[in-house]
């Protein structure tokens, strides 16, 4: 019997974000044809993962493997989607829905963050690695461990291409900012300075640190600029082969060591126990497909009622 991936995607206020999961979602789909491969969000977008489930279900699946697009495991990988779908498996009694690991910190990640690096560096005028500070920017949560992620990979990248600098900014939730990042770098006097958003696709937050970075540029005398995001590229792809292969095994296994929900952690005491419940009840999109599904042209009623607003 076939069986089923569910990209499990956090959702985007911008179309121009939604747009380009649903292009991974395409060459998912191309790359797994052995699967049947669909998609869900979290919040701002539909179909909801509900819906999801229930059209593969509705295809024969009884078996899903569930793949967070999620970078760092926050509470979207910990807590919300887990939560999502074990309150959806209880509804199928006939059907197992295991649960893959965030991508978090591999090979496949460095190796395109080093790649999108080099695309900046080669647009820019050549100065010395030494003279160049390197910033990693992290999406930023209120578990310190998914952001001791990002200080993981600033260090590799940082130690393995030879920057004079390394340090971390995040975009929200987590010290320091962006602005506070730079402000400080700045005091350094490093010639130029190189922001690497780890971020998939662009979006609100991503607009944002790019314009922090122009907005700073204009007012420092050394040059501060920031590579794009990572896209779909066949280094992504190649991360997902991994988290796949890892959920089919069940060996795809959270950090739990320096979770602040399984131990206690300096400063996160009380979090520890706290019950896994998700949090975007009120943000959720409706439950209903969308109008565009990935790989199939869109009805003529439905172009109607897209026109007509319902």
């Amino acid at each position: 019997m076939k069986k089923g991936i569910l990209l499990c995607g956090h959702g985007s206020r911008t179309k121009t974000g939604t747009d380009a999961f649903k292009e991974l979602v395409a060459l998912l789909k191309k790359r797994y044809t052995d699967y049947e491969v669909d998609y869900g969000f979290l919040e701002f977008n539909h179909p909801v993962y509900e819906a999801s489930v229930e059209r593969l279900y509705e295809k024969g699946i009884r078996e899903i493997y569930a793949l967070p697009v999620i970078l760092f495991a926050g509470s979207h990988a910990k807590n919300d989607i887990p939560y999502e779908m074990n309150t959806i498996q209880q509804n199928y009694p006939d059907l197992t829905i295991k649960m893959g690991k965030h991508l978090g910190v591999n090979t496949n990640l460095l190796e395109l963050a080093k790649k999108r690096i080099l695309e900046r560096e080669e647009s820019l005028m050549p100065i010395d690695r030494k003279d160049t500070c390197l910033v990693v920017v992290g999406r930023g949560t209120t578990d310190p461990d998914a952001n001791s992620d990002v200080h993981k990979l600033a260090c590799m990248l940082g130690e393995g291409l030879g920057f004079g600098f390394t340090t971390v900014a995040y975009s929200g939730t987590a010290y320091p900012t962006v602005k506070e990042s730079l402000e400080l770098v700045n005091k350094m006097g490093f010639k130029r300075t190189i922001a690497v958003p780890f971020f998939f696709f662009t979006g609100v937050l991503l607009q944002r640190i790019y314009g922090q970075v122009n907005d700073f540029n204009d007012t420092v005398e050394n040059d501060y600029v920031y590579t794009k995001a990572f896209g779909k590229d066949e280094w992504i792809l190649k991360a997902f082969d991994e988290r796949l292969e890892e959920t089919i095994s069940g060996t795809g296994n959270m950090n739990c060591q320096l979770c602040k929900y399984r131990k206690q952690i300096v400063g996160f005491e009380q979090e520890q126990g706290k019950e896994q419940v998700g949090h975007h009840l009120n943000v959720k999109g409706v439950l209903f497909e969308e109008d565009e599904k990935v790989g199939e042209t869109p009805s003529v009623s439905r172009k109607i009622k897209k026109l007509l607003g319902i």
